[in-house]
């Protein structure tokens, strides 16, 4: 009984003896990078900034940041993680589509 029920979802009793809580901290497994499609976006935000949008990574959270940190590295620029999407600033769509490849992982190009 180590976790928390406090972060149980949906579920307030069961009378199933073999019932399993589902917690929503637990996160997925991370794929290989080659198993992963990612969807790359370009998308103007505030005052009309550009950025890159990474979105459909399938992990854990902190394999997340450390590929935004890679991404944002090697682009020289900023971005965070938010909603489970990386947002990389600029227009480097071309360059980060190059690492991505570089490293391994699978991706599509959405939208203009």
């Amino acid at each position: 009984m180590g976790k928390n029920k406090k972060n149980c979802k949906g579920v307030m009793y069961s009378t199933n003896p073999d019932f399993e809580y589902e917690y929503e901290n637990e996160e997925l497994e991370t794929l290989p990078n080659n198993k992963q499609l990612l969807k790359i976006c370009i998308d103007k935000h505030r005052a009309g900034k550009t950025v890159v949008i990474i979105k459909e990574f399938v992990g854990r959270t902190e394999d997340l940041r450390l590929l935004s940190k890679l991404l944002k590295t090697r682009c020289g620029v900023g971005g965070s993680v938010k909603n489970r999407e990386i947002i990389i600033q600029g227009n480097v769509r071309d360059k980060v589509m190059e690492i991505l490849e570089k490293v391994g992982y699978k991706y599509k190009r959405v939208g203009g």
